[in-house]
């Protein structure tokens, strides 16, 4: 593995890797390694938070191995308000555009002006635009595209200095006229409810992507299911949670060898320290396989699988 805090010499070892299998890790929290990986792994080490403002903008240039939720937390000491729903999502920085990371109604796609990256391939520093990064749900130019072609270096991030809270979904909702340390508070509460602790149960968080379906295909289900839930996406499209869907197929508490998923949340699957990639594969692909036939939904894997030559496909 190679640990990596400047781009000068970035560009050195790479130039000296052009004919190695690569793969960029962060903080892991998004990875599973299913076996031994053949590889190079490269370690970023990017970090700091430089500050500064327009009249009407807070404007963050922050190093892309900086965590996630730390930054959360310096916006929140320095009265920076706008990033409180995304409190304690697990990951850096620079993995946060790449999976256009959300929760409870936020995206950070609304706040990233610029994201700095290496290009792999022409060795060369290159910065992407809000538009340039094609963000989508859970998606980027970054798993696209430059998927697997680029190292995100910087993420720069415009937040409004007017402030406006985002309190309709979920939990949130019960919150009267909150501030955003009430909404920062409870998201952090709900998540230590809902989701295990990685350090007490291995796990890499929610394991399948929330699908996107259209209206008719949800009100189709709903016949069947007239209890499904749904979040409004466009006017065209709805968004259905994937532990429901999970759920409603008796998957919670089931296991396959050390590799489980969660009685508590059925979007989690858990390694008791005994699981191995092979019984991963069996329990996700059983899953999927059973929401696809039920429901006519095809669940993606939000977690990266890599095998001994880099992704696998679920």
């Amino acid at each position: 593995m190679l640990s990596i805090d400047v781009v000068a010499e970035l560009q050195f070892q790479l130039r000296h890797l052009d004919n190695s299998v690569i793969y960029i890790l962060g903080e892991g929290s998004n990875t599973v390694f299913l076996e031994d990986y053949e590889g190079t792994v490269i370690k970023p080490a990017f970090m700091g938070i430089n500050f500064e403002h327009t009249d009407t903008h807070y404007l963050l240039k922050v190093g892309a191995s900086e965590n996630w939720h730390q930054l959360v937390l310096w916006c929140m000491q320095h009265q920076i308000y706008g990033l409180e729903n995304l409190a304690l999502i697990p990951g850096t920085v620079g993995a946060s555009p790449i999976q256009n990371i959300g929760a409870y109604g936020v995206e950070v796609k609304k706040y990233i002006q610029h994201v700095e990256y290496y290009d792999l391939n022409d060795h060369n520093h290159k910065v992407l635009d809000t538009q340039g990064c094609e963000f989508a749900y859970r998606d980027s130019v970054f798993k696209k595209r430059l998927a697997d072609q680029v190292l995100i270096t910087t993420v720069i991030f415009a937040i409004p200095k007017v402030w406006r809270p985002v309190v309709y979904y979920g939990e949130l909702q019960a919150l009267s006229e909150p501030s955003a340390m009430d909404i920062f508070n409870k998201v952090v509460e709900v998540r230590q409810r809902k989701l295990p602790d990685p350090a007490e149960i291995g796990n890499a968080g929610s394991f399948f992507k929330n699908p996107v379906i259209t209206i008719k295909h949800f009100i189709h289900l709903q016949k069947t299911w007239p209890s499904i839930p749904s979040y409004p996406v466009d006017t065209i499209k709805v968004k259905v949670p994937a532990g429901w869907l999970i759920e409603q197929l008796g998957f919670k508490g089931t296991k396959i060898g050390g590799i489980g998923c969660h009685p508590n949340q059925a979007l989690v699957l858990t390694n008791d320290g005994s699981g191995t990639g092979e019984q991963l594969l069996k329990l996700a692909r059983a899953i999927k396989g059973a929401v696809l036939c039920e429901f006519s939904i095809v669940l993606e894997n939000e977690v990266r699988l890599i095998g001994k030559n880099g992704p696998v496909i679920l």
